[in-house]
Protein backbone atom coordinates (compact mmCIF):
# COMPACT_ATOMS: atom_id res chain seq x y z
CA UNK A 1 0.00 0.00 0.00
CA UNK A 2 2.88 2.75 0.89
CA UNK A 3 4.22 2.16 -2.69
CA UNK A 4 1.11 2.55 -3.99
CA UNK A 5 1.08 5.80 -2.22
CA UNK A 6 4.03 7.11 -3.05
CA UNK A 7 3.90 6.30 -7.07
CA UNK A 8 0.42 8.33 -6.49
CA UNK A 9 2.22 11.27 -4.44
CA UNK A 10 5.58 11.07 -7.21
CA UNK A 11 2.94 11.64 -9.69
CA UNK A 12 0.48 14.07 -8.34
CA UNK A 13 4.41 15.97 -7.85
CA UNK A 14 4.86 15.57 -11.27
CA UNK A 15 1.09 16.85 -12.77
CA UNK A 16 1.74 19.83 -10.14
CA UNK A 17 4.84 21.17 -11.80
CA UNK A 18 3.76 20.24 -14.96
CA UNK A 19 0.41 22.69 -14.76
CA UNK A 20 2.39 25.39 -13.48
CA UNK A 21 3.92 25.11 -16.75
CA UNK A 22 0.98 24.73 -18.77
CA UNK A 23 -2.51 24.30 -16.85
CA UNK A 24 -3.53 26.26 -14.15
CA UNK A 25 -6.54 23.89 -14.09
CA UNK A 26 -4.72 21.19 -12.82
CA UNK A 27 -3.03 23.08 -10.28
CA UNK A 28 -6.34 24.20 -9.03
CA UNK A 29 -7.21 20.30 -8.71
CA UNK A 30 -4.55 19.66 -6.77
CA UNK A 31 -4.20 22.33 -4.66
CA UNK A 32 -6.35 22.70 -1.41
CA UNK A 33 -8.82 25.27 -0.56
CA UNK A 34 -6.76 26.46 1.77
CA UNK A 35 -3.53 25.60 0.30
CA UNK A 36 -0.30 28.23 1.50
CA UNK A 37 2.75 28.31 -0.42
CA UNK A 38 5.94 30.35 1.47
CA UNK A 39 7.95 32.10 -2.18
CA UNK A 40 10.89 30.90 -2.47
CA UNK A 41 12.19 34.63 -3.18
CA UNK A 42 10.61 37.18 -0.85
CA UNK A 43 9.54 34.77 2.00
CA UNK A 44 5.81 35.94 1.71
CA UNK A 45 2.76 33.82 1.98
CA UNK A 46 0.46 33.23 -1.00
CA UNK A 47 -2.58 32.00 -1.59
CA UNK A 48 -4.15 29.07 -4.21
CA UNK A 49 -6.18 32.14 -5.51
CA UNK A 50 -3.14 34.69 -5.47
CA UNK A 51 -0.88 31.72 -6.86
CA UNK A 52 -4.05 30.76 -9.65
CA UNK A 53 -4.61 34.84 -10.64
CA UNK A 54 -0.94 35.29 -11.23
CA UNK A 55 -0.77 32.14 -13.61
CA UNK A 56 -3.61 32.94 -15.28
CA UNK A 57 -3.25 36.15 -16.26
CA UNK A 58 0.50 35.55 -17.01
CA UNK A 59 1.89 37.43 -14.42
CA UNK A 60 3.77 34.33 -13.38
CA UNK A 61 5.12 32.09 -16.21
CA UNK A 62 7.45 29.49 -15.67
CA UNK A 63 9.22 28.17 -18.60
CA UNK A 64 11.18 25.08 -17.23
CA UNK A 65 11.03 23.41 -14.02
CA UNK A 66 13.31 20.22 -13.60
CA UNK A 67 12.93 17.95 -10.37
CA UNK A 68 16.27 17.23 -9.17
CA UNK A 69 15.34 14.28 -6.43
CA UNK A 70 12.38 13.95 -4.36
CA UNK A 71 11.73 11.87 -1.04
CA UNK A 72 8.07 10.98 0.04
CA UNK A 73 7.41 10.48 3.66
CA UNK A 74 4.16 9.24 5.18
CA UNK A 75 2.45 10.12 8.76
CA UNK A 76 -1.14 9.43 9.55
CA UNK A 77 -2.96 10.72 6.30
CA UNK A 78 -0.27 13.61 5.70
CA UNK A 79 2.53 12.99 3.04
CA UNK A 80 5.81 15.30 3.05
CA UNK A 81 7.56 15.48 0.19
CA UNK A 82 11.02 17.16 0.22
CA UNK A 83 13.45 17.47 -3.23
CA UNK A 84 14.65 20.12 -5.40
CA UNK A 85 14.42 21.64 -8.45
CA UNK A 86 15.70 24.10 -11.23
CA UNK A 87 13.61 26.40 -12.39
CA UNK A 88 12.96 29.27 -14.88
CA UNK A 89 10.71 31.75 -15.67
CA UNK A 90 9.73 35.43 -15.82
CA UNK A 91 7.57 37.42 -12.70
CA UNK A 92 5.98 40.23 -15.02
CA UNK A 93 9.12 41.00 -17.47
CA UNK A 94 11.46 39.95 -14.60
CA UNK A 95 13.65 37.28 -15.53
CA UNK A 96 14.17 34.59 -12.90
CA UNK A 97 16.57 31.16 -12.46
CA UNK A 98 16.58 29.60 -9.00
CA UNK A 99 17.79 26.44 -8.11
CA UNK A 100 16.64 25.33 -4.92
CA UNK A 101 14.78 22.89 -1.51
CA UNK A 102 11.34 22.72 -1.01
CA UNK A 103 8.84 21.00 1.13
CA UNK A 104 5.46 20.11 -0.18
CA UNK A 105 2.85 18.37 2.48
CA UNK A 106 -0.32 16.79 1.00
CA UNK A 107 -3.07 15.34 3.18
CA UNK A 108 -5.17 12.50 1.87
CA UNK A 109 -8.55 13.53 1.44
CA UNK A 110 -11.90 11.14 0.27
CA UNK A 111 -9.01 8.89 -1.21
CA UNK A 112 -7.51 11.75 -3.43
CA UNK A 113 -4.38 14.00 -2.21
CA UNK A 114 -4.19 17.62 -2.05
CA UNK A 115 -1.23 20.26 -1.40
CA UNK A 116 -1.43 22.17 1.43
CA UNK A 117 1.61 23.95 1.98
CA UNK A 118 4.36 24.89 -0.23
CA UNK A 119 7.72 25.76 1.18
CA UNK A 120 10.85 26.91 -0.95
CA UNK A 121 14.41 27.90 -0.16
CA UNK A 122 17.03 29.25 -2.67
CA UNK A 123 20.17 27.17 -2.60
CA UNK A 124 23.15 29.69 -3.45
CA UNK A 125 25.85 28.72 -5.58
CA UNK A 126 28.78 27.50 -4.02
CA UNK A 127 27.10 26.77 -1.03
Amino acid sequence: MKIDQEAQVTSLELRFFQGLIADPEVVDQILADDFLMIDVFSGSEVTKSELLTALKAGQLRFEQISPLRSQVRFYDGTALVTGSTEMSGRFGTEPFSVHSRYTHVYIESQDSWRLVSAQGTQIKTGV
